[in-house]
C-alpha cells in the first residue's frame, strides 16, 4: 500500500454556497390596517462550482451579495404571503440562471401581534410574540421541489400527567423511578409536504396552525410514560389532521425539573418546589411518517438535527 494518497483520489464533495440570515421586514400598506412579515432568509445555490473551489475561478459564481439583494427586491415585487411561497418564488428565480442546478432556501418567520388599545387591535402597532419561531425550507434538486415547514423553540410544560419508570437498571443507574413528574421541553418540529400540493391554492398558514395545535393538544392530553411516547402521539395526530403532510420530525430536549429537598428546613415538599435543570439533558429526535410516502432524502439534506 502506498505511503501517500494520490492527488487524483481527492475530489470536491457535495457543496453549496450562499447568503445567510438576510433579515427582511415587509409592511403591506394597501389598507389602513397594515400587515407585517418579518423573515430571516438564507439562500444556498448548488451547481458545477468545482473550479471556484479548486482554482478560484468565479465565472460561474452568482455573488452572495446578489442573492441578498434579490431577497429584498422580491419582497417588494412579489410581497410575502407565506414563508413557504416566498422561498419557492426565490428558488424558481435562481433556477432560471444557467449557473444554478439546484439549491435550498430557508427562513425563520418571527411572529408579531397587534397591540390592543382599549380592547381593539391597533391597525399599525405590533408587539413581538415570543411563543415560537415559524420555519420553512424549500429545496430544489434534480427538478423536484421539496417544501418543509415547522417551528422551533416552542416551550411547553405540564405539571402532572407524566411518569418515567420500568427502564433497565445497572451499576451506573441512579435515576429514581417516578409516577408523577413535571414534563417540559422546547419543541422543534419540521414537516414535509407532499410534492403534488398546489402552491397557488394551498393554505400554508392554515396547515401550520392545524399542525401546531395538534402538537400542543397531544402534549397536554397524553398521559405520558415517556417523552418519546408524547413525541409519537404528536406526530401521529399531525399526520391524521393534515393529509398533505408526508413526514414530521421532532427534536425535543427533556427540560428536567428536580424536586428540592426541603427537609433540612423542616419543610415537606409534595411536588411543589422544583429546581429547573439546565445541563445535561435528555434529547429525543425522531420522525413519524406515512409508510406509503416516497423516500425523499433531498428534502432533509443538511437540515441540522433532522437527517
Amino acid at each position: 500500500m502506498s505511503d501517500f494518497v494520490s492527488r487524483s483520489d481527492i475530489v470536491l464533495g457535495p457543496n453549496q454556497y450562499g447568503k445567510a440570515e438576510v433579515r427582511v421586514v415587509r409592511v403591506s400598506r394597501e389598507a389602513d390596517t397594515h400587515t407585517l412579515q418579518d423573515l430571516n432568509v438564507t439562500s444556498f445555490l448548488r451547481g458545477d462550482y468545482q473550479r471556484c473551489y479548486t482554482e478560484g475561478d468565479n465565472t460561474s459564481v452568482i455573488a452572495t451579495d446578489t442573492q441578498k439583494n434579490t431577497v429584498y427586491a422580491f419582497a417588494k415585487k412579489h410581497g410575502i404571503t407565506t414563508p413557504e411561497q416566498f422561498l419557492h418564488t426565490l428558488g424558481e428565480h435562481f433556477l432560471d440562471a444557467p449557473q444554478v442546478e439546484g439549491g435550498r432556501w430557508t427562513a425563520d418567520s418571527y411572529p408579531w401581534e397587534r397591540i390592543s388599545v382599549r380592547g381593539e387591535p391597533h391597525p399599525h402597532s405590533f408587539v413581538r410574540s415570543k411563543q415560537e419561531v415559524r420555519t420553512a425550507a424549500v429545496t430544489i434538486q434534480d427538478g423536484d421541489a421539496h417544501i418543509l415547514a415547522g417551528f422551533k423553540d416552542l416551550t411547553v410544560l405540564k405539571s402532572t400527567g407524566s411518569e418515567f419508570h420500568g427502564f433497565p437498571r445497572d451499576e451506573y443507574t441512579t435515576l429514581p423511578e417516578v409516577t408523577d413528574r413535571i414534563m417540559a421541553t422546547d419543541i422543534t418540529a419540521r414537516w414535509l409536504y407532499a410534492s403534488d400540493i398546489s402552491l397557488s391554492s394551498f393554505d400554508f398558514d392554515d396547515a401550520y396552525e392545524r399542525a401546531k395545535q395538534q402538537v400542543l393538544e397531544q402534549f397536554a392530553l397524553v398521559h405520558s410514560l415517556s417523552l418519546q411516547q408524547t413525541l409519537y402521539a404528536a406526530g401521529k395526530a399531525v399526520l391524521e389532521a393534515v393529509p398533505e403532510i408526508e413526514d414530521i420530525r421532532f427534536e425535543m430536549p427533556n427540560n428536567h425539573h428536580y424536586a428540592v429537598n426541603l427537609e433540612p428546613f423542616g419543610l415537606e415538599n409534595p411536588n411543589e418546589v422544583f429546581e429547573a435543570g439546565v445541563l445535561p439533558y435528555g434529547l429525543m429526535n425522531a420522525s413519524v411518517t406515512r409508510a406509503s410516502a416516497p423516500h425523499r432524502p433531498a428534502a432533509w439534506e443538511w437540515i441540522g438535527g433532522f437527517c
